[in-house]
Protein backbone atom coordinates (compact mmCIF):
# COMPACT_ATOMS: atom_id res chain seq x y z
CA UNK A 1 0.00 0.00 0.00
CA UNK A 2 2.71 2.30 0.80
CA UNK A 3 4.69 1.85 -2.39
CA UNK A 4 1.47 2.38 -4.46
CA UNK A 5 1.14 5.90 -2.34
CA UNK A 6 4.59 6.74 -3.60
CA UNK A 7 3.98 5.88 -7.17
CA UNK A 8 0.82 7.94 -7.09
CA UNK A 9 2.55 10.62 -5.43
CA UNK A 10 5.77 10.34 -7.55
CA UNK A 11 3.29 10.31 -11.11
CA UNK A 12 1.43 13.75 -9.79
CA UNK A 13 4.72 15.41 -9.21
CA UNK A 14 5.08 14.66 -13.07
CA UNK A 15 1.37 15.72 -13.67
CA UNK A 16 2.19 18.92 -12.34
CA UNK A 17 5.95 19.21 -13.50
CA UNK A 18 4.37 18.99 -17.30
CA UNK A 19 1.50 21.40 -16.36
CA UNK A 20 4.21 23.85 -15.43
CA UNK A 21 6.38 23.62 -18.29
CA UNK A 22 3.08 24.67 -20.89
CA UNK A 23 3.45 28.24 -19.99
CA UNK A 24 7.03 28.38 -21.25
CA UNK A 25 5.32 27.75 -24.74
CA UNK A 26 4.83 31.07 -26.66
CA UNK A 27 2.41 29.75 -29.37
CA UNK A 28 -0.86 27.84 -29.17
CA UNK A 29 0.49 25.25 -31.90
CA UNK A 30 3.75 24.67 -29.62
CA UNK A 31 1.38 24.11 -26.77
CA UNK A 32 -0.92 21.88 -28.22
CA UNK A 33 2.02 19.90 -29.58
CA UNK A 34 3.19 19.22 -25.94
CA UNK A 35 -0.70 19.04 -24.98
CA UNK A 36 -0.78 15.99 -27.24
CA UNK A 37 2.35 14.48 -26.09
CA UNK A 38 0.80 14.64 -22.65
CA UNK A 39 -2.48 12.79 -24.01
CA UNK A 40 -0.12 10.33 -25.04
CA UNK A 41 2.08 9.54 -21.85
CA UNK A 42 -1.77 9.75 -20.38
CA UNK A 43 -2.35 6.98 -22.79
CA UNK A 44 0.68 4.57 -21.93
CA UNK A 45 0.25 4.68 -18.54
CA UNK A 46 -3.33 3.37 -18.31
CA UNK A 47 -2.13 0.69 -20.95
CA UNK A 48 0.99 -0.01 -18.44
CA UNK A 49 -0.77 -0.30 -14.99
CA UNK A 50 -4.06 -2.19 -16.42
CA UNK A 51 -1.12 -4.47 -17.66
CA UNK A 52 0.56 -4.95 -14.18
CA UNK A 53 -2.93 -6.23 -12.97
CA UNK A 54 -2.77 -10.30 -13.01
CA UNK A 55 -3.49 -12.09 -15.56
CA UNK A 56 -3.04 -15.34 -14.42
CA UNK A 57 -5.01 -15.13 -10.59
CA UNK A 58 -7.08 -17.91 -10.41
CA UNK A 59 -8.71 -19.56 -6.95
CA UNK A 60 -10.42 -22.74 -8.08
CA UNK A 61 -12.51 -23.22 -4.13
CA UNK A 62 -13.70 -19.38 -4.92
CA UNK A 63 -14.58 -20.48 -8.62
CA UNK A 64 -16.70 -23.41 -6.86
CA UNK A 65 -18.37 -21.07 -4.36
CA UNK A 66 -20.81 -19.73 -6.75
CA UNK A 67 -21.70 -23.36 -7.56
CA UNK A 68 -23.42 -25.11 -4.48
CA UNK A 69 -23.75 -28.39 -6.30
CA UNK A 70 -19.72 -28.66 -6.01
CA UNK A 71 -19.54 -28.01 -2.27
CA UNK A 72 -18.33 -31.19 -1.43
CA UNK A 73 -16.15 -31.86 -4.30
CA UNK A 74 -14.15 -28.09 -3.53
CA UNK A 75 -14.14 -29.26 0.06
CA UNK A 76 -12.10 -32.15 -0.51
CA UNK A 77 -10.08 -30.29 -2.94
CA UNK A 78 -9.36 -28.19 0.08
CA UNK A 79 -8.79 -31.40 2.39
CA UNK A 80 -6.13 -33.20 -0.29
CA UNK A 81 -4.58 -29.70 -0.62
CA UNK A 82 -4.92 -30.10 -4.53
CA UNK A 83 -6.73 -26.52 -4.57
CA UNK A 84 -3.51 -24.83 -3.45
CA UNK A 85 -1.91 -26.78 -6.77
CA UNK A 86 -4.12 -25.90 -8.93
CA UNK A 87 -4.40 -22.01 -7.44
CA UNK A 88 -0.33 -22.44 -8.61
CA UNK A 89 -0.42 -23.73 -11.95
CA UNK A 90 -1.50 -21.28 -14.74
CA UNK A 91 -2.94 -23.55 -17.65
CA UNK A 92 -5.23 -25.92 -16.07
CA UNK A 93 -8.45 -28.16 -16.45
CA UNK A 94 -10.56 -28.91 -13.36
CA UNK A 95 -13.10 -31.82 -14.46
CA UNK A 96 -15.37 -31.25 -11.59
CA UNK A 97 -18.09 -33.41 -9.94
CA UNK A 98 -21.31 -32.77 -8.62
CA UNK A 99 -22.54 -33.71 -4.80
CA UNK A 100 -24.13 -37.10 -6.00
CA UNK A 101 -20.96 -38.03 -7.89
CA UNK A 102 -18.56 -37.45 -5.07
CA UNK A 103 -20.86 -39.59 -2.93
CA UNK A 104 -20.31 -42.43 -4.99
CA UNK A 105 -16.82 -41.90 -4.50
CA UNK A 106 -17.21 -41.33 -0.93
CA UNK A 107 -18.72 -44.47 -0.56
CA UNK A 108 -15.47 -46.40 -0.88
CA UNK A 109 -13.89 -45.02 2.04
CA UNK A 110 -10.62 -44.34 0.31
CA UNK A 111 -8.25 -42.58 2.54
CA UNK A 112 -6.86 -39.01 2.17
CA UNK A 113 -3.99 -40.07 0.61
CA UNK A 114 -5.69 -42.64 -1.81
CA UNK A 115 -8.26 -39.54 -2.46
CA UNK A 116 -5.93 -37.36 -3.78
CA UNK A 117 -4.49 -39.71 -6.17
CA UNK A 118 -8.17 -39.96 -7.25
CA UNK A 119 -9.32 -36.23 -7.47
CA UNK A 120 -5.88 -34.90 -8.98
CA UNK A 121 -6.47 -37.47 -12.02
CA UNK A 122 -9.86 -34.82 -12.15
CA UNK A 123 -7.16 -32.30 -12.89
CA UNK A 124 -5.31 -31.79 -16.53
CA UNK A 125 -2.34 -29.92 -17.10
CA UNK A 126 -3.72 -28.41 -20.56
CA UNK A 127 -6.28 -26.17 -21.13
CA UNK A 128 -9.76 -27.70 -22.55
CA UNK A 129 -12.39 -25.04 -23.02
CA UNK A 130 -15.85 -26.04 -23.98
CA UNK A 131 -15.41 -25.24 -27.06
CA UNK A 132 -11.68 -27.33 -27.66
CA UNK A 133 -13.03 -30.05 -26.32
CA UNK A 134 -15.54 -30.54 -29.39
CA UNK A 135 -12.89 -29.58 -31.78
CA UNK A 136 -10.29 -32.29 -30.62
CA UNK A 137 -7.87 -33.42 -33.48
CA UNK A 138 -8.39 -36.39 -35.26
CA UNK A 139 -11.83 -36.35 -32.31
CA UNK A 140 -9.53 -38.54 -29.47
CA UNK A 141 -6.67 -36.97 -27.29
CA UNK A 142 -4.54 -37.96 -24.41
CA UNK A 143 -4.13 -35.42 -21.41
CA UNK A 144 -1.94 -35.36 -18.56
CA UNK A 145 -3.28 -35.03 -15.38
CA UNK A 146 -1.59 -34.27 -12.08
CA UNK A 147 -1.88 -37.88 -11.15
CA UNK A 148 0.99 -38.36 -13.67
CA UNK A 149 2.48 -35.46 -12.72
CA UNK A 150 3.57 -36.46 -9.13
CA UNK A 151 5.37 -39.21 -10.50
CA UNK A 152 2.84 -41.68 -8.60
CA UNK A 153 1.13 -42.77 -11.54
CA UNK A 154 2.27 -46.62 -13.41
CA UNK A 155 3.46 -46.16 -16.32
CA UNK A 156 0.99 -43.66 -18.73
CA UNK A 157 -1.86 -44.38 -15.84
CA UNK A 158 -2.16 -40.70 -15.21
CA UNK A 159 -3.04 -39.85 -18.78
CA UNK A 160 -6.82 -38.94 -19.66
CA UNK A 161 -8.23 -40.12 -22.93
CA UNK A 162 -10.84 -37.57 -24.07
CA UNK A 163 -12.78 -38.70 -27.07
CA UNK A 164 -15.48 -37.25 -28.98
CA UNK A 165 -18.45 -39.30 -29.71
CA UNK A 166 -21.31 -39.87 -31.80
CA UNK A 167 -24.23 -37.48 -31.16
CA UNK A 168 -21.53 -34.62 -29.89
CA UNK A 169 -20.91 -36.32 -26.74
CA UNK A 170 -17.43 -36.34 -24.79
CA UNK A 171 -16.25 -38.96 -22.98
CA UNK A 172 -13.39 -39.06 -20.86
CA UNK A 173 -11.65 -42.26 -19.64
CA UNK A 174 -8.50 -43.00 -17.35
CA UNK A 175 -5.80 -44.55 -19.83
CA UNK A 176 -5.83 -47.67 -17.47
CA UNK A 177 -9.13 -48.40 -17.51
CA UNK A 178 -9.41 -50.19 -21.10
CA UNK A 179 -9.99 -47.63 -23.20
CA UNK A 180 -14.22 -47.93 -21.42
CA UNK A 181 -15.67 -44.62 -21.06
CA UNK A 182 -18.00 -44.28 -18.09
CA UNK A 183 -18.13 -40.35 -17.61
CA UNK A 184 -19.06 -37.97 -20.01
CA UNK A 185 -19.20 -33.91 -20.48
CA UNK A 186 -22.15 -32.45 -19.06
CA UNK A 187 -21.13 -28.13 -19.34
CA UNK A 188 -18.90 -25.75 -18.45
CA UNK A 189 -19.03 -24.39 -14.81
CA UNK A 190 -16.38 -21.61 -15.74
CA UNK A 191 -13.50 -20.70 -17.81
CA UNK A 192 -10.89 -18.05 -18.32
CA UNK A 193 -9.46 -18.64 -21.30
CA UNK A 194 -6.20 -20.38 -21.64
CA UNK A 195 -5.71 -20.50 -17.91
CA UNK A 196 -8.28 -22.66 -16.16
CA UNK A 197 -11.07 -24.31 -17.52
CA UNK A 198 -14.10 -26.01 -14.79
CA UNK A 199 -15.85 -28.71 -16.89
CA UNK A 200 -18.73 -30.83 -15.40
CA UNK A 201 -18.42 -34.62 -16.08
CA UNK A 202 -21.13 -36.91 -15.04
CA UNK A 203 -19.10 -38.94 -12.82
CA UNK A 204 -16.19 -39.88 -10.94
CA UNK A 205 -12.98 -41.51 -13.35
CA UNK A 206 -11.97 -45.02 -12.43
CA UNK A 207 -8.53 -45.91 -12.30
CA UNK A 208 -6.96 -48.88 -10.26
CA UNK A 209 -3.75 -47.54 -10.46
CA UNK A 210 -5.17 -44.17 -8.85
CA UNK A 211 -7.91 -45.83 -6.39
CA UNK A 212 -4.68 -48.69 -5.34
CA UNK A 213 -4.10 -48.23 -1.55
CA UNK A 214 -1.74 -45.55 -0.51
CA UNK A 215 0.20 -45.32 2.86
CA UNK A 216 -0.12 -42.68 4.73
CA UNK A 217 2.90 -40.04 5.47
CA UNK A 218 4.87 -40.96 8.88
CA UNK A 219 4.98 -39.35 11.50
CA UNK A 220 7.09 -35.81 11.08
CA UNK A 221 9.33 -35.36 14.46
CA UNK A 222 9.41 -31.09 14.34
CA UNK A 223 12.15 -31.32 16.94
CA UNK A 224 14.60 -33.55 15.79
CA UNK A 225 14.05 -31.94 11.99
CA UNK A 226 14.82 -28.72 13.92
CA UNK A 227 18.01 -29.99 15.17
CA UNK A 228 19.59 -31.70 12.50
CA UNK A 229 19.15 -28.35 10.66
CA UNK A 230 20.95 -25.51 12.50
CA UNK A 231 17.63 -25.22 14.18
CA UNK A 232 18.52 -26.79 17.56
CA UNK A 233 18.49 -23.71 20.16
CA UNK A 234 15.05 -23.12 18.55
CA UNK A 235 13.73 -26.65 18.89
CA UNK A 236 15.28 -26.55 22.24
CA UNK A 237 12.77 -23.40 23.79
CA UNK A 238 9.95 -25.75 22.05
CA UNK A 239 10.25 -28.79 23.03
CA UNK A 240 9.46 -27.75 26.73
CA UNK A 241 7.09 -25.18 25.80
CA UNK A 242 3.13 -25.53 26.41
CA UNK A 243 3.29 -24.02 22.30
CA UNK A 244 4.74 -27.47 20.78
CA UNK A 245 1.19 -29.65 21.22
CA UNK A 246 -0.58 -26.50 18.99
CA UNK A 247 2.53 -27.03 16.25
CA UNK A 248 1.95 -30.96 16.01
CA UNK A 249 -1.61 -30.65 16.02
CA UNK A 250 -1.42 -28.90 13.01
CA UNK A 251 1.19 -30.85 10.83
CA UNK A 252 -1.71 -32.95 9.17
CA UNK A 253 -3.92 -30.00 8.48
CA UNK A 254 -1.38 -27.61 7.16
CA UNK A 255 1.34 -26.05 8.95
CA UNK A 256 4.15 -24.20 8.49
CA UNK A 257 7.22 -23.17 10.50
CA UNK A 258 9.79 -20.67 10.40
CA UNK A 259 12.99 -21.62 12.70
CA UNK A 260 15.75 -19.08 13.41
CA UNK A 261 19.22 -19.51 13.22
CA UNK A 262 20.78 -21.16 16.17
CA UNK A 263 23.22 -17.72 16.05
CA UNK A 264 19.62 -15.73 16.17
CA UNK A 265 17.97 -17.23 19.16
CA UNK A 266 21.35 -17.05 21.25
CA UNK A 267 21.05 -13.41 20.02
CA UNK A 268 18.02 -13.49 21.25
CA UNK A 269 18.18 -15.15 25.01
CA UNK A 270 18.43 -12.26 27.35
CA UNK A 271 15.03 -10.60 25.90
CA UNK A 272 13.04 -13.83 25.54
CA UNK A 273 14.36 -14.70 29.47
CA UNK A 274 12.36 -11.42 30.20
CA UNK A 275 9.17 -12.78 28.85
CA UNK A 276 6.48 -14.08 31.04
CA UNK A 277 5.66 -17.73 30.20
CA UNK A 278 2.78 -16.54 28.35
CA UNK A 279 4.27 -14.68 26.31
CA UNK A 280 6.46 -16.63 25.42
CA UNK A 281 4.45 -19.27 24.32
CA UNK A 282 3.01 -16.46 22.13
CA UNK A 283 6.32 -15.98 20.55
CA UNK A 284 6.84 -19.13 19.80
CA UNK A 285 3.63 -20.04 17.96
CA UNK A 286 4.41 -16.29 16.28
CA UNK A 287 6.37 -18.76 14.05
CA UNK A 288 4.11 -20.75 13.34
CA UNK A 289 1.28 -20.67 10.70
CA UNK A 290 -1.83 -22.89 10.02
CA UNK A 291 -1.57 -23.80 6.42
CA UNK A 292 1.23 -24.94 4.05
CA UNK A 293 3.13 -22.10 2.09
CA UNK A 294 5.36 -23.20 -0.49
CA UNK A 295 8.11 -21.15 -0.98
CA UNK A 296 7.06 -19.98 -4.55
CA UNK A 297 3.56 -19.25 -2.76
CA UNK A 298 5.42 -17.26 0.10
CA UNK A 299 6.94 -15.02 -3.26
CA UNK A 300 3.96 -14.54 -5.16
CA UNK A 301 1.45 -14.18 -2.17
CA UNK A 302 2.60 -11.13 -0.67
CA UNK A 303 0.75 -9.69 2.35
CA UNK A 304 -0.40 -9.93 5.86
CA UNK A 305 -0.20 -13.17 7.40
CA UNK A 306 -2.18 -14.67 10.54
CA UNK A 307 0.23 -17.33 12.58
CA UNK A 308 -0.85 -19.85 15.10
CA UNK A 309 -0.62 -17.13 18.02
CA UNK A 310 -3.65 -14.95 16.46
CA UNK A 311 -6.31 -15.02 18.57
CA UNK A 312 -9.70 -12.45 18.43
CA UNK A 313 -8.24 -8.99 18.79
CA UNK A 314 -4.60 -10.83 19.41
CA UNK A 315 -3.68 -10.09 15.38
CA UNK A 316 -0.13 -11.32 15.80
CA UNK A 317 0.11 -11.33 11.94
CA UNK A 318 3.43 -10.23 9.97
CA UNK A 319 3.70 -9.20 6.28
CA UNK A 320 5.44 -11.30 3.86
CA UNK A 321 7.09 -9.33 0.86
CA UNK A 322 9.72 -10.76 -1.62
CA UNK A 323 12.63 -8.87 -3.02
CA UNK A 324 13.52 -10.97 -6.30
CA UNK A 325 14.56 -14.30 -5.18
CA UNK A 326 14.34 -13.39 -1.37
CA UNK A 327 11.73 -14.02 0.85
CA UNK A 328 10.99 -11.25 3.67
CA UNK A 329 8.84 -11.82 6.51
CA UNK A 330 8.72 -8.35 8.19
CA UNK A 331 7.24 -7.45 11.99
CA UNK A 332 6.63 -4.04 13.08
CA UNK A 333 9.52 -4.11 14.90
CA UNK A 334 11.94 -6.39 12.71
CA UNK A 335 12.37 -8.23 9.40
CA UNK A 336 13.86 -11.63 9.16
CA UNK A 337 14.70 -13.52 5.95
CA UNK A 338 14.42 -17.10 4.58
CA UNK A 339 17.74 -18.78 4.36
CA UNK A 340 16.78 -21.79 3.66
CA UNK A 341 14.67 -24.83 3.55
CA UNK A 342 14.91 -27.41 6.66
CA UNK A 343 11.59 -29.76 5.23
CA UNK A 344 9.39 -29.62 2.13
CA UNK A 345 6.72 -32.21 2.36
CA UNK A 346 3.08 -31.01 2.04
CA UNK A 347 0.88 -30.54 3.82
CA UNK A 348 4.45 -29.25 6.23
CA UNK A 349 7.18 -26.95 5.47
CA UNK A 350 9.61 -25.78 7.81
CA UNK A 351 11.74 -22.50 6.34
CA UNK A 352 15.37 -21.33 8.50
CA UNK A 353 14.95 -17.83 8.79
CA UNK A 354 18.18 -14.91 10.23
CA UNK A 355 16.10 -13.29 13.23
CA UNK A 356 13.80 -13.90 15.41
CA UNK A 357 10.44 -13.10 14.86
CA UNK A 358 9.42 -10.06 17.18
CA UNK A 359 5.54 -9.22 17.16
CA UNK A 360 4.19 -5.67 18.13
CA UNK A 361 2.30 -7.18 20.65
CA UNK A 362 5.46 -8.01 22.71
CA UNK A 363 7.47 -5.29 22.15
CA UNK A 364 7.53 -2.06 21.75
CA UNK A 365 8.75 -0.38 18.49
CA UNK A 366 11.83 2.09 19.45
CA UNK A 367 12.98 0.26 23.45
CA UNK A 368 12.22 -3.25 22.31
CA UNK A 369 11.25 -3.95 25.69
CA UNK A 370 8.42 -6.27 26.77
CA UNK A 371 5.20 -4.79 26.27
CA UNK A 372 1.95 -6.07 28.59
CA UNK A 373 1.38 -9.89 28.55
CA UNK A 374 -1.94 -10.46 26.02
CA UNK A 375 -4.43 -11.87 27.70
CA UNK A 376 -4.27 -15.79 28.66
CA UNK A 377 -6.52 -18.16 26.41
CA UNK A 378 -9.43 -19.13 28.63
CA UNK A 379 -9.42 -22.20 30.19
CA UNK A 380 -11.55 -25.12 29.58
CA UNK A 381 -14.54 -25.49 32.18
CA UNK A 382 -14.65 -29.53 31.37
CA UNK A 383 -11.38 -31.91 30.33
CA UNK A 384 -12.57 -33.27 26.72
CA UNK A 385 -9.90 -32.70 24.19
CA UNK A 386 -10.46 -29.96 21.25
CA UNK A 387 -12.09 -30.88 18.20
CA UNK A 388 -9.30 -31.44 15.45
CA UNK A 389 -11.26 -28.65 13.56
CA UNK A 390 -10.61 -26.50 16.43
CA UNK A 391 -7.26 -27.29 17.27
CA UNK A 392 -6.36 -26.55 13.15
CA UNK A 393 -8.24 -23.50 13.53
CA UNK A 394 -7.28 -20.38 15.60
CA UNK A 395 -9.36 -18.02 15.42
CA UNK A 396 -10.03 -15.64 12.80
CA UNK A 397 -6.64 -17.71 11.54
CA UNK A 398 -6.02 -18.49 7.75
CA UNK A 399 -7.42 -21.94 7.08
CA UNK A 400 -8.30 -23.80 4.13
CA UNK A 401 -10.55 -22.26 1.28
CA UNK A 402 -10.46 -18.61 3.26
CA UNK A 403 -6.83 -18.74 3.52
CA UNK A 404 -6.81 -19.09 -0.72
CA UNK A 405 -9.62 -16.69 -0.80
CA UNK A 406 -7.80 -13.91 1.25
CA UNK A 407 -4.23 -14.95 -1.05
CA UNK A 408 -6.97 -14.17 -4.05
CA UNK A 409 -8.37 -11.31 -2.90
CA UNK A 410 -4.72 -9.74 -2.27
CA UNK A 411 -3.66 -9.96 -5.72
CA UNK A 412 -6.97 -8.58 -6.54
CA UNK A 413 -6.69 -5.26 -4.55
CA UNK A 414 -3.23 -5.02 -5.99
CA UNK A 415 -3.92 -4.92 -9.11
CA UNK A 416 -7.03 -2.87 -9.13
CA UNK A 417 -4.58 -0.14 -6.95
CA UNK A 418 -2.07 0.11 -10.12
CA UNK A 419 -5.04 0.37 -11.69
CA UNK A 420 -6.73 3.04 -10.03
CA UNK A 421 -3.48 4.85 -9.71
CA UNK A 422 -3.21 4.92 -13.54
CA UNK A 423 -7.32 6.59 -13.69
CA UNK A 424 -6.33 8.81 -11.13
CA UNK A 425 -3.48 10.54 -13.16
CA UNK A 426 -5.18 10.17 -16.63
CA UNK A 427 -7.88 12.52 -15.16
CA UNK A 428 -5.51 14.89 -13.47
CA UNK A 429 -3.36 15.23 -17.08
CA UNK A 430 -6.21 15.11 -19.33
CA UNK A 431 -7.84 17.85 -16.77
CA UNK A 432 -4.81 20.37 -17.38
CA UNK A 433 -4.97 19.40 -20.87
CA UNK A 434 -8.44 20.55 -21.34
CA UNK A 435 -8.00 23.66 -19.36
CA UNK A 436 -5.56 24.50 -22.32
CA UNK A 437 -7.84 23.61 -24.85
CA UNK A 438 -10.88 26.14 -23.77
CA UNK A 439 -8.22 28.98 -23.18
Amino acid sequence: MASNQQMEQDLQHTAHTLYSLIIFFPTHKSKMKLIASILSLNLFIIILLSSSTPTNAHNITRILAKHPGFSTFSHYLTVTHLAAEINRRQTITVLAIDNAGMSSLLDKHLSIPTLKNVLSLHVLVDYFGARKLHQITDGTTLASSMFQATGSAAGTAGYVNITNLKGGKVGFGAEDNDGSFHSFYVKSVDEIPYNISVLQISQPLSSADAEAPTAAPSAIDLISIMSKQGCKAFADLLRGSKALPTFTENVDGGLTVFCPTDSAVNGFAAKYKNLTDAQKVSLLLYHGVPVYQSLQMLKSNNGVMNTLATEGANKYDFTVQNDGEDVMLETKIDTASIVGTLIDQDPFVAYKISKVLMPRELFKVKELAPAESPKAPKKKSSGKKKSDKEADAPADGPVGDDDEASDQKAADDNGVAGLQIGLRLAMVLMGFSMGFLVQ
